[in-house]
Formats: C-alpha cells, sequence, structure tokens
C-alpha cells in the first residue's frame, strides 16, 4: 500500500531507504535549502525516482541558507575535514534542519491523505546531529500523531543501524552508490576528506563494496 512521504536527500541512505520501501512510498520530497551539495544531491533524487515511478517533489527553503549559521550553508571552504567524531564536525548542524524537513512532509502528507512519513537518519548521526537520535524521532512522531487528524507517524528505520549496515543493504537491493551524492562540499566530485566522505568510505568498505566514487583526493 503507498501510504508513505519519503524525506529523500540523493545520498546513500535516503536512496536505499527509497528502493528498501518502495512498495509504500507514494510521494518523495527533496528540499533545497541552501547547502553546497544540494545541486549535487537533486539530480540523483530525482534519477532514483524517476527510474522506481515514484513522484517526486523539490520544495526550496532558501530562508535557511539565509537565516541560519552552519558550515555547510557557508560555501565548501568552511567544511571541516576529518571523522565525524571529531568536535569541529558540530559546524556541519543546519539547526533543526530535520524537524524543519520533517514538519513540511507532516504536512504534505495529511494533505495527500497518507499515513506515514520516513526518514533515513541512522546511528552514525547520533554523536554530531541531534535531531536524528532515537529521542527526536519518538517526539516528533508523537507531535505528528497528536498534531494531524489522521494520526500520522514517523517511520524510521534505520535509526539503531550503521551506515555500513545500510551499504550491505543497498548491496543486496542492488543500487550503484555512484549514482548518489555524498561530499559535503559539493565540488564536481567528491572531495575524499570531508566526514561526509571520510564516512562514505568506510560504510562502503565495511559492506564489502567496491567503491565506485570519484574523489578529488
Amino acid at each position: 500500500m503507498k501510504d508513505s512521504v519519503l524525506i529523500l536527500s540523493g545520498g546513500m541512505d535516503s536512496v536505499t531507504l527509497l528502493y528498501d520501501q518502495q512498495q509504500r512510498i507514494a510521494l518523495a520530497v527533496t528540499f533545497d535549502y541552501g547547502a553546497n551539495h544540494n545541486a549535487r544531491e537533486i539530480p540523483y533524487a530525482r534519477l532514483h525516482c524517476q527510474r522506481l515511478g515514484i513522484e517526486h517533489i523539490v520544495i526550496p527553503l532558501a530562508f535557511m541558507g539565509q537565516y541560519f549559521e552552519s558550515s555547510l550553508l557557508q560555501g565548501a571552504d568552511a567544511i571541516p575535514e576529518g571523522h565525524y567524531a571529531d568536535e569541529n564536525m558540530r559546524s556541519t548542524v543546519v539547526p533543526f534542519r530535520n524537524g524543519i524537513m520533517l514538519s513540511v512532509a507532516i504536512g504534505l502528507a495529511e494533505s495527500r491523505g497518507l499515513k506515514h512519513v520516513m526518514m533515513a537518519n541512522h546511528g552514525g548521526d547520533h554523536t554530531i546531529y541531534p535531531d536524528c537520535r532515537p529521542e527526536f524521532v519518538t517526539a516528533m512522531s508523537e507531535a505528528a500523531r497528536t498534531g494531524t487528524y489522521p494520526g500520522i507517524t514517523l517511520l524510521c528505520p534505520f535509526t539503531n543501524l550503521t551506515k555500513g549496515q545500510i551499504a550491505a543493504r543497498g548491496r543486496e537491493l542492488g543500487i550503484d552508490y555512484a549514482e548518489t551524492w555524498s561530499c559535503y562540499k559539493g565540488g564536481e566530485y567528491h572531495c575524499g576528506r570531508c566526514g561526509t566522505c571520510v564516512e562514505r568510505r568506510e560504510a562502503l568498505a565495511e559492506a564489502g563494496i567496491d567503491d565506485p566514487t570519484h574523489y578529488s583526493q
């Protein structure tokens, strides 16, 4: 049954969730919020939805890029390099990004007569991003349930998985991860040094996938 809206970035995790849950996704929504890499991600999100015959829309959230503080919104040179465990990665947090996106997606779901909103947050996000943690998902799901007439809830099946486990699921599904984007710098190629690139390399290696990514370094 097609009963869900999926927040789809065009990255590894949300593309995997798209394929994993394609039978119940009625609509995929991508948000363009002014991040360096949005222009690199969006074409992949569109590509996979076209391939699966799933409706896809892009919603601009330009106010976030204009008013919010985050290195993700300040250009490629502002993005720190290193591992997500490093303290400097906190600068990539876009304040309450998932809360804002989920709120819009919940409104879409209610408008479309759908029952659920899906998000592909995962266990590797918990250290850096408070709006990816299990307690946040639980709280937002309860807010959606009580704040909508049909009692919409969140479905976030990757919350306690590692990115490597998600990549392993993608391998089972036959996903070509060359058709996804991770790098926060948003250049012509993945930089290979920022937190998302480091995490991407590690996840593909953990899943036993030959890395198809073109890195500049």
